[in-house]
C-alpha cells in the first residue's frame, strides 16, 4: 500500500500529473522556484527517490532524465482512502464519519461515482430527479445474492478462478 507522499513529493508530483507528459528536473525546478527557494540537486533527490519508490518512470534524454507519472492523482487518492478505510476497526462507522465531512459537492461527486459502479434499478428515481440512462433489470440486491451464490464469469468469459 502507498505511503502518504511527503510535502515535497506532492508537490513534484503534482506537477507530473498536472503536466501530463514527460517532464525534467529542470522543468519542475523552475516551476517550483516560483513558490519558494530551492536547489537543483534537492529536486533532482526528490524525483529520483520518486523513481526508486515506483511513483514515475524515466528515460534519457540526453544528459538528462525525463520522468512521467506511473499512475494517476486520483489512483493515489483512492489506494490512501482504501488504506486509511482497512485499517479501520469499524469501516463502516470510518465511511459514516466520511461521509458527514463531505461538501454538498463531494456527496454530489460520491453519489455519481456510485451510478458507475452499482447501477440504480430501473424503477429506482434518483435523487436528483433525472432519468436512468440504462436500467437493470433486476433490483442491485438480487443481482449480488445471485453472483455470491454462482460466482461471477470473468469478463473473458472463463470460468472463476478458485477461492475467490
Amino acid at each position: 500500500m502507498p505511503r502518504q507522499l511527503g510535502e515535497l513529493e506532492d508537490a513534484v508530483m503534482t506537477r507530473v500529473w498536472q503536466w501530463n507528459r514527460p517532464v525534467t528536473v529542470r522543468e519542475v525546478l523552475e516551476d517550483l522556484q516560483r513558490e519558494r527557494s530551492i536547489a537543483y540537486t534537492t529536486v533532482m533527490t526528490v524525483m529520483d527517490n520518486l523513481h526508486q519508490k515506483g511513483w514515475v518512470r524515466r528515460e534519457v534524454d540526453g544528459r538528462a532524465y525525463r520522468y512521467t507519472a506511473v499512475s494517476t492523482r486520483a489512483a493515489y487518492s483512492a489506494a490512501l482512502m482504501n488504506e486509511a478505510w482497512s485499517t479501520s476497526d469499524n469501516p463502516a462507522a470510518a465511511l459514516v464519519a466520511f461521509f458527514g465531512m463531505m461538501s454538498a459537492e463531494q456527496r454530489e461527486a460520491l453519489r455519481d461515482a456510485m451510478r458507475m459502479v452499482v447501477p440504480l434499478p430501473k424503477d429506482a428515481v434518483p435523487p436528483t430527479g433525472e432519468a436512468v440512462d440504462e436500467p437493470v433489470d433486476e433490483p442491485v440486491e438480487e443481482v449480488v445474492d445471485e453472483r455470491a451464490d454462482e460466482g461471477v464469469e470473468a469478463a473473458d468469459g472463463a470460468e472463476p478462478e478458485a477461492g475467490r
